[in-house]
């Protein structure tokens, strides 16, 4: 599988600036992308990015991608399965970790004191092979 991300060195991150809110997310979720070359549309490359939670925010709906999905919850508390008022739900503290593969079904999520997690998103490039 081919990758054409950037080569970066060890380098401080600037935690300050740089953050959006990802398309579809509410405003109190904004992600850091560290480097990528993802491509939803050819469905090739991959995404490594920081997803910060602002304290008490959550999401409504499940979510559902076509590329696999790595996520590790490095700081603060992370809730999957709330309802749409973000009650509910099974919460993760920090040092905890997902692998998802294409078509699954997953969350909402929220942050009752906020988080930062780190996630990798890359699609299998053989599928588009065949």
């Amino acid at each position: 599988m081919p990758f054409n991300k950037p080569h970066l060195e060890f380098f401080a991150l600037d935690m300050n600036s740089g953050w959006e809110t990802p398309p579809g997310y509410p405003s109190g979720i904004k992600q850091k992308i560290l480097a990528s070359d993802l491509n939803e549309t050819t469905k090739t490359g991959s995404r490594s990015r920081i997803l910060r939670f602002d304290p008490g925010v959550f999401t409504t709906d499940p979510f559902v991608h076509d590329h696999w999905e790595e996520v590790f919850l490095f700081s603060g508390d992370l809730t999957v399965g709330n309802d749409k008022n973000g009650k509910g739900g099974e919460p993760f503290n920090p040092l905890t970790y997902a692998c998802r593969p294409p078509g699954a079904y997953h969350g909402p999520f929220k942050s009752e004191k906020g988080c930062m997690l780190f996630e990798i998103h890359y699609y299998d490039e053989t599928q588009n092979k065949k």
